[in-house]
């Protein structure tokens, strides 16, 4: 069912709309970061708090919920933070000069997920794609009070069908997870919180450009004020780099990252001015749960007061398409249900998603482990013809995973080629079901990359390197069929999750 009661879904196709999805959700947790350190080392304390508190618009997100997930430990946190597509009080030449003239939608442009663990030393962002094709539970319709029945569509359009309290059903119905508070904010403040800090200094390896958010940043570190800040994080037009959204959210990252480096180190903590100024910018353009109380704001502050990058993991959700068509809905994108599934456990477990570094034998004169022992297979490499194409935002790894199957003694079928159609997380190995003797070849010397059968394909076996790619395993013809790699003995990653220190600008 793509509409509920005869209206329209809407405005959520991914065609050309540049104006929309300008970093609000990165706002949010700049806003939440910055309030909590302040809050907790400039000693400010009680009377600012009040203060704050009045500028922040409250509401009920869980009115009418029943049927939730359990709180899992009772003691992390969950927030629900949405960025509403309201451009209330800005005025025209403004939007203009911030390419985001478009009309605004009675919708949400981002949703994620922000895990803080029991002890408060680790911070868990997911952000869930805006296009996502998930189950709306039964509501009550928010422009007409009537009552729906379940239906489906695209995440975002939950806001514009029942209100907040229909978003927070959604998402726990989708995830799982219990959602403890609930945070919606516009881009109002965006540039004004960029230019209070002084500005961020940004590193790319390659010049980006973008017409259409406006962005022209050259190779190398810039310092971004708040026009050019919105225009990166905005930006998913840019020819160096095709990804689209992919990309576009690695950006999002590091930018993050930039600001929270910069917030601890600038003297934004200690200088009541530039705080007020940040606070008073921020504060006025949200809502937040009416749970979340001066007390609360208060307390969370102290606990988080060490959180820094490396404590802060950013995590994807799994994708199985990015176009998955649907009627009156048009291309949304489709969650890998059951490698979600196991990220949003971990989730609800209050696992830290990253694994610590293996422990080195602690022996005297340990020396370098010796190469894997290869693989026996049926089809030796000459005889397979394969094409790599780079399917994740990492410059280079298109050309380096050629080189390393060529090395192996694979033919290869032409130079690597780029693709937008992965998570950008996976290594896919595509083949056509005729040739799957010789997928047994591929898949022995990339252990942990997916398999995909694609029927008329052809001879050509192609992969699509992801950013969990780690070269490849020496293979050999030999052996009885039983020796031949199997998906149940190199499962692959449930999710894609990275630290914040190691997306942020290096020194």
């Amino acid at each position: 069912m793509a509409t509920t009661g005869g209206r329209p879904p809407a405005r959520t196709t991914t065609g050309d709309r540049p104006e929309r999805n300008v970093g609000r959700n990165w706002l949010v947790l700049i806003t939440g970061v910055l309030a909590a350190a302040i809050l907790a080392t400039s000693g400010i304390g009680w009377a600012w708090v009040k203060h704050f508190d009045g500028k922040i618009q409250r509401i009920d997100p869980f009115k009418g919920l029943d049927n939730r997930p359990g709180t899992g430990s009772g003691k992390d946190l969950n927030f629900l933070v949405v960025g509403s597509d309201n451009r209330a009080g800005i005025s025209k030449d403004t939007l203009n000069k911030l390419h985001a003239g478009g009309e605004s939608c009675d919708c949400t442009d981002t949703v994620m997920i922000v895990h803080l663990n029991a002890k408060r030393d680790r911070a868990t962002i997911t952000s869930l794609p805006r296009d996502s094709y998930v189950e709306f539970p039964a509501h009550k319709d928010k422009t007409t009070g009537e009552q729906r029945g379940p239906s489906k569509g695209k995440i975002n359009a939950a806001y514009t069908l029942g209100g907040p309290p229909l978003t927070v059903a959604t998402v726990e119905k989708a995830t799982g997870i219990r959602i403890d508070h609930y945070i919606e904010v516009n881009f109002v403040s965006f540039v004004s919180v960029v230019d209070t800090l002084g500005g961020i200094e940004m590193c790319t390896p390659k010049a980006l450009r973008d017409p259409k958010s406006g962005l022209d940043l050259p190779a190398g570190t810039s310092k971004l004020d708040g026009v050019k800040a919105l225009q990166f994080v905005r930006a998913r037009y840019i020819a160096s780099d095709p990804t689209g959204d992919i990309g576009r959210t690695q950006r999002q990252q590091k930018f993050m990252t930039q600001v929270l480096a910069k917030a601890t180190s600038s003297g934004t903590l200690t200088d009541p001015l530039k705080l007020k100024n940040v606070l008073d910018a921020v504060l006025g353009s949200i809502k937040v749960d009416d749970k979340m109380s001066s007390q609360d704001f208060l307390e969370l502050g102290g606990k988080l007061r060490n959180l820094t990058n490396s404590g802060v993991t950013y995590a994807q959700v799994p994708l199985k398409s990015m176009d998955h068509q649907v009627p009156d809905w048009g291309s949304t994108v489709l969650w890998d249900e059951a490698k979600a599934a196991g990220l949003f456990q971990a989730i609800r477990d209050d696992k830290d998603l990253i694994a610590p570094p293996e422990k080195k034998p602690d022996t005297p004169g340990a020396t370098t482990a010796p190469a894997p022992s290869p693989v026996s297979v049926e089809v030796a490499p000459g005889d397979i013809s394969v094409l790599v194409y780079n399917g994740a935002p990492t410059t280079g790894l298109g050309p380096r995973a050629h080189e390393d199957l060529k090395n192996a003694g694979f033919a290869m079928a032409g130079a690597p080629r780029i693709s937008t159609s992965t998570d950008g997380a996976r290594t896919i190995i595509r083949y056509d079901p005729r040739w799957n003797r010789s997928v047994k070849t591929v898949q022995a010397a990339l252990p942990g990359a997916t398999l995909e059968s694609v029927t008329g394909l052809g001879r050509t076996i192609e992969v699509v390197v992801g950013s969990s790619y780690q070269g490849t395993t020496p293979v050999r013809v030999g052996g009885a069929s039983s020796e031949q790699p199997s998906m149940a003995a190199t499962p692959n990653p449930a999710y894609s999750a990275k630290s914040g220190d190691e997306v942020s600008c290096k020194k």
